[in-house]
């Protein structure tokens, strides 16, 4: 199989970026990439349907609680409108992270808008997106919306890039294409006297020029039309016998049996070699080429190959085999011009090539092998980058402790007000016995949902600034690491750090293990900008994000429980210490469980490295 690498990214005569890859036929086919207003269009569709569901989602919560009936009134109201909220909160930020990532990996590249613009996500070599690789460009979303969430880092490097790429598609090795399909213009049928015509007297540039002449004619104006037909009849004076010597006669007798020629495959006579086939294959293939048009719009509005029955699929190969060796004989025809017929053609081989080879669908068991195993599995690997991250995450905190909690003037240099005012009152609170903060069990559920939807964003965050060569996720690192360490620090001078440990035990081993893995598949996908090693660039960009995903998915899936346990059960206040730090043995050894799930089943570290160039095998 060849390597799923775009060969060259160019521009077409009508200005369009157009990219060429090379399929496992050993054919090259073209792809038009999609631009910044189509795309843009694009998003602004799916996010008027997000918008959409939280609005249903919203007015579904309010009759929900004008419905509710608890012991009063009352608390019939609070409960239900904490319940409502919890859940409003989780699904919104699912909504907005794993709408586009669900859309493009179950509808082969293509959200709602992108199908109404006709654009499609392909991989790099062409071939269909699949979750990895959707998860991927999806989650470094949060440093393309920079500044502020106008998403001018993404238009930019959209702008900028050969093929058309933002910060996500450099990562996850895709592209976005636009997906149209064209139809060829019937055959022309010859005239009665043209039966013998063999060769034609114009070349592809002449014709070119004739052609688009004849079709502009009538729109100008006379003074300009006859000078268009003085200058024409004088290049083109005794291209054919037995036409009218000049004028517009002659242009059109010529341009008549020009067309007809090139209908019956006639080669120009300043035609040599495999040029002389063009025209004989564009007249032999053309009712194939719109037979499979058809066929490929109509599959493509079925939603793929599987929604046919098997005999019908096989037609549908044997037909796309036919077009890839016309597709590869054409191009040798063409010597490297860009004329119509090979534009086309490419067009609908790329097509069907997206449909043949997709990925595979998704089933329980290859998802329950990615989390128990594949994660588990990866994180033991990037063991250097995880620890690195914790360094500079556990290494800051513990100086920032030991600096507040022995000097807590300097608290007000790096916390907030709103954090020192915190700390004040816990310890007010504790003081007075009533607790460590103030929070209503009520609202409890809110609490978890948004600690969850938050600390996971966190780590995309973490993980995507990566791409800022490890900058950006260095300076997160020590940021949340100087903040906890500086707060914990208060805490120690206000003499009620206990009152902190019995709130961040329960949750905090899973949580800040997330955070460090999540730093760690940062550092990963920095390492393939600073070291790539023996490839390119943006290949060891492709290798790591798709394994920096794993880490994200495997800190995610941490962050879940974690920020329920911060949310429901941290907060009690009459459980004792002991209680809390029960809680965090439990976690933890559950956690060392998973880790080291499966350990002889690890693999090869070259074999799985070049897992992504495996070609998706034909439906």
């Amino acid at each position: 199989m060849t390597s799923p690498t775009a060969t060259s990214t160019r521009t077409a005569r009508s200005l369009e970026q157009l990219v060429d890859v090379e399929t496992p036929e050993q054919v090259v086919l073209s792809y038009t990439i999609a631009g910044v207003g189509s795309r843009a269009a694009a998003a602004l569709i799916d996010y008027a349907i997000c918008l959409s569901i939280m609005i249903v989602l919203f007015i579904s919560g309010a009759l929900i609680r004008s419905n509710f009936r608890g012991p009063s009134v009352e608390e019939g109201l609070a409960t239900a409108g904490s319940w409502s909220l919890a859940v409003y909160i989780l699904v919104g930020f699912a909504v907005f992270w794993g709408y586009h990532m669900v859309y493009e990996g179950l509808f082969d590249g293509q959200t709602p808008g992108k199908r109404r613009l006709g654009l499609r996500v392909v991989q790099d070599g062409g071939y269909s997106v699949g979750f990895a690789a959707s998860a991927v460009r999806n989650l470094t979303r949060i440093l393309d919306m920079q500044p502020a969430g106008i998403h001018a880092i993404g238009l930019a490097t959209v702008a900028a890039s050969r093929s058309g790429k933002r910060i996500g598609d450099m990562l996850a090795g895709t592209i976005v294409v636009r997906e149209r399909t064209h139809l060829a213009p019937a055959a022309v049928s010859a005239r009665p006297d043209t039966t013998a015509i063999v060769t034609a007297h114009l070349s592809d540039e002449e014709f070119s020029v004739l052609d688009r002449y004849m079709a502009r004619r009538q729109a100008l104006d006379p003074s300009r039309r006859q000078a268009f037909i003085e200058q024409l009849a004088a290049r083109f004076a005794g291209r054919l016998p037995n036409a009218p010597d000049g004028g517009a006669a002659m242009l059109l007798r010529l341009h008549e049996h020009e067309v007809a020629a090139r209908a019956r495959g006639a080669a120009a006579r300043s035609d040599t070699g495999a040029a002389r086939e063009q025209h004989a294959i564009v007249a032999e293939g053309s009712e194939r080429w719109r037979a499979f048009a058809t066929r490929l719009a109509d599959v493509q509005r079925r939603g793929g190959l599987r929604a046919l029955p098997e005999e019908e699929v096989s037609a549908f190969v044997a037909h796309y085999r036919e077009l890839t060796t016309d597709l590869a004989r054409l191009t040798t025809a063409a010597r490297g011009r860009e004329i119509d017929a090979l534009f086309h053609l490419s067009r609908l081989v790329a097509g069907g090539h997206n449909l043949l080879y997709r990925q595979r669908a998704l089933v329980a068991s290859s998802v329950f092998e990615y989390v128990a195993r594949t994660i588990p599995r990866e994180v033991r690997r990037s063991a250097r980058p995880i620890l690195l991250a914790g360094l500079l995450f556990f290494g800051p905190m513990a100086a920032m402790f030991t600096i507040i909690a022995n000097r807590p003037a300097f608290a007000a240099e790096v916390l907030s007000p709103a954090m020192l005012d915190r700390a004040e009152q816990a310890a007010n609170r504790h003081r007075d016995g009533v607790g460590y903060i103030d929070d209503p069990e009520v609202y409890r559920p809110v609490l978890a949902s948004g600690i969850v939807a938050n600390n996971i964003q966190v780590t995309f965050a973490v993980f995507a600034f990566g791409m800022t060569a490890g900058l950006g996720t260095l300076l997160l690192l020590l940021a949340n690491g100087m903040l906890i360490g500086g707060f914990a620090g208060l805490y120690q001078a206000y003499g009620v750090l206990e009152l902190l440990i019995k709130f961040v035990a329960p949750h905090g081993v899973l949580e800040l293990t997330a955070i460090t893995i999540a730093g760690g598949a940062g550092f990963l996908v920095a390492s393939a900008i600073l070291l790539p090693g023996p490839i390119t660039r943006s290949e060891a960009l492709v290798r790591k994000g798709r394994r920096a995903i794993r880490l994200i998915a495997g800190s995610t899936l941490l962050l879940i429980p974690a920020g329920i346990i911060e949310g429901l059960i941290s907060p009690i206040p009459w459980w004792p210490l002991e209680w809390k730090l029960f809680v965090a043995l439990v976690t933890a050894l559950l956690l060392v469980l998973y880790l080291t799930r499966g350990r002889g089943g690890d693999v090869d570290a070259v074999t799985e490295e070049n897992a992504w160039l495996t070609v998706p095998s034909a439906t």
